[in-house]
């Protein structure tokens, strides 16, 4: 009887070990659906365009070096209105849905703020063609960086990095990366690196993060964005997602002259932008903190 129970718990022992690996191959595997769920929120589906919002716009087509086309929005002021502020603010979108999902908020920044917009949908996400993947997303941010660069009225102003969770993480590799075209940044509830949010997301999956290789290692990269950079975060203190430990971590690792976080102690992962003086303070940081070019 010994022996039958033996061969029973060595059966189940491996049965066990052999659907843990399969978990682990499959997490390896298909981790990128995962991580970039670009279907969700009909992210493939109707995506809305800039004059909804009584906006004019250009839909910009962008070809990256490996063959991709970004969907993108560019909002330009009248550079010759008095009021023109010489500002730009780059879109960098968070998880999920599509660059349609977005123009409220690029509504507030063109028109109660008068700034420039541009904004993207990421491969594999809107109507860009394409798989996400760090690699792929992040030669996306050299792209669009190119073009705005090179575009006579961008390239004339001073660029602002607004990112939120995943753009927060695409936010700071471009500061990182072209820091000489960047003036400012905001960031919200972003992370540290992908594999340290898994224990915070699935605390049953916390010892399988080495198997995450889509990493996103903002604590490396974040070293690297220039003091003379300012830089504004923005923090849920109840964040089900990003633990808020990252954005203190974040805020600590900065090496900027001027950096400033406002906790919002209600707030969660995808209510931050609702907060009763979000807006108030995303304004007096650009209207105070970011000169325009040439001045």
């Amino acid at each position: 009887m010994l022996g039958s129970l033996y061969k029973l718990a060595k059966t189940l022992a491996q049965f066990g070990l052999g659907i843990a690996a399969l978990a682990l191959s499959a997490l390896y595997f298909y981790q990128n659906t995962i991580i970039y769920p670009a279907s969700v929120n009909d992210g493939h589906g109707y995506c809305a365009t800039p004059d909804e919002y009584d906006i004019p716009y250009e839909l910009v087509q962008l070809k990256t070096p490996d063959g991709e086309t970004l969907q993108c929005y560019s909002m330009k002021q009248d550079s010759k209105d008095p009021s023109y502020t010489n500002k730009t603010i780059l879109i960098l979108s968070p998880n999920a849905g599509n660059i349609g999902h977005g123009l409220p908020i690029a509504s507030i920044f063109y028109k109660q703020f008068g700034y420039n917009v541009f904004i993207y949908s990421y491969r594999g996400y809107g109507k860009s063609t394409g798989s996400p993947n760090e690699i792929g997303l992040k030669k996306d941010a050299d792209t669009v960086m190119d073009h705005l660069t090179s575009d006579s009225q961008y390239q004339q102003s001073s660029i602002i990095l607004y990112g939120r969770s995943l753009g927060g993480a695409v936010s700071i590799y471009i500061a990182a990366t072209k820091s000489s075209s960047i003036h400012a940044i905001i960031l919200e509830n972003t992370f540290l690196s992908i594999r340290k949010t898994i224990p915070h997301i699935f605390p049953i999956l916390k010892y399988a993060a080495g198997f995450v290789h889509q990493k996103w290692e903002s604590e490396l990269l974040v070293i690297n964005i220039p003091s003379s950079i300012p830089v504004l975060l923005l923090s849920a203190r109840k964040d089900e997602i990003v633990p808020p430990s990252h954005m203190d971590e974040i805020y600590n690792l900065l090496q900027s002259d001027y950096k400033q976080m406002y906790k919002f102690e209600n707030s969660s992962h995808n209510d931050t932008v609702l907060q009763a003086t979000y807006w108030d303070k995303i304004h007096q940081f650009i209207r105070d903190k970011v000169n325009p070019v040439g001045l």
